[in-house]
Formats: C-alpha cells, sequence, structure tokens
C-alpha cells in the first residue's frame, strides 16, 4: 500500500473517531433537533466518503473487507441529495458502521509513533 493511501486512511480514522466523539452520549432526539450536531456528523461523513474515494483501486481491491462502496455511496447521497437526506440512515451510520470502520482501519493501519501528535500531515493531491 503507498503512502497517499495510508494517509487517506489516516484521515478517514481521525474524522470517524471525530463522529464518535461528537454523537458520545448524544440521542438521537438531539440529532434531530440540533442542526449543528447534525451538520458535523454530515460533514465528517463526507470527509470519510472523499478520502475513501482518493484511495487507489488497488487497495481498496486488497482491503475488500472494508465497505468502500458504501462509504463513497454515503458521501455522494450526502452532498448530492442534501435535501432528501433522512437522519435515521446517519444515525445508524454513526452507531453500526462508523465502529466496525474504526477497528477495521486500527487493525490495518501501522501505529504512529509514540512521539507523535497524532498529525497525518499534507496530502494535496486529488
Amino acid at each position: 500500500m503507498n503512502e497517499r493511501d495510508v494517509v487517506r486512511m489516516r484521515h478517514m480514522l481521525d474524522e470517524a473517531h471525530k463522529v464518535q466523539q461528537v454523537m458520545q452520549a448524544r440521542t438521537r432526539e438531539q440529532l434531530d433537533q440540533d442542526w449543528v450536531l447534525s451538520y458535523a456528523v454530515q460533514h465528517a461523513l463526507q470527509i470519510i466518503g472523499e478520502a475513501a474515494s482518493r484511495v487507489t483501486p488497488e487497495t481498496r481491491e486488497a482491503l475488500s473487507d472494508i465497505e468502500w462502496k458504501d462509504i463513497i455511496g454515503m458521501r455522494q447521497w450526502l452532498v448530492h441529495g442534501y435535501d432528501q437526506i433522512k437522519l435515521d440512515i446517519v444515525w445508524t451510520a454513526v452507531h453500526k458502521n462508523v465502529p466496525l470502520l474504526i477497528a477495521k482501519l486500527e487493525n490495518i493501519l501501522p501505529p504512529l509513533p509514540p512521539d507523535s501528535d497524532g498529525s497525518i500531515g499534507e496530502d494535496s493531491s486529488s
């Protein structure tokens, strides 16, 4: 796996952790009622999907246990179907799919060095 794919998958992992942090101890009703919360979660899911779409086809094929099509499809739906977003689907993604993605990515990605500040660097390629 090339370094750019590692960076993109770290972006995915970082955003997935942000989603979990933002949604910690939040209820489904809060997702409906708090537009800032909903906006933040949707934005993080979009970033996860965009980063996934930038992972090379070779790496996606090699890591076929990750639901690449679904992750990228979620991003497409959130961006292009912005006027039809169903928060039930977002809620399910946050509580079912995001934890699975975190587990898979943490199993795949090499650990960050102990002296690392957690930053994953720049990836200016498209």
